[in-house]
């Protein structure tokens, strides 16, 4: 990773501990979503679909995996897996 990368990174990491073992879990589930840092200090994920792809920018980490979350359907089945 170049500095400009690593430096969101590194700052969302003392906000948020636990949103980090949540990203490293999503990217394994899914490691055809590509997940990086954008401009201005954002987190950008590109998600392949059948007919283009999706594009989403969050500035912190919980909000962006909520939205992956949503978006792949992997929320639904975390909630499947707590009933």
């Amino acid at each position: 990773m170049s500095g400009s990368q690593a430096r969101p990174a590194l700052r969302l990491v003392a906000d948020e501990p636990c949103q980090v073992m949540r990203l490293q879990a999503f990217r394994a589930a899914h490691p055809d979503v590509v997940i990086g840092t954008g401009e201005f200090g954002t987190w950008q994920a590109r998600i392949p679909e059948p007919s283009g792809e999706t594009i989403i920018t969050r500035y912190t980490l919980k909000p962006f995996l909520d939205k992956l979350d949503e978006l792949t359907g992997q929320q639904r089945e975390l909630d499947g897996d707590l009933r």
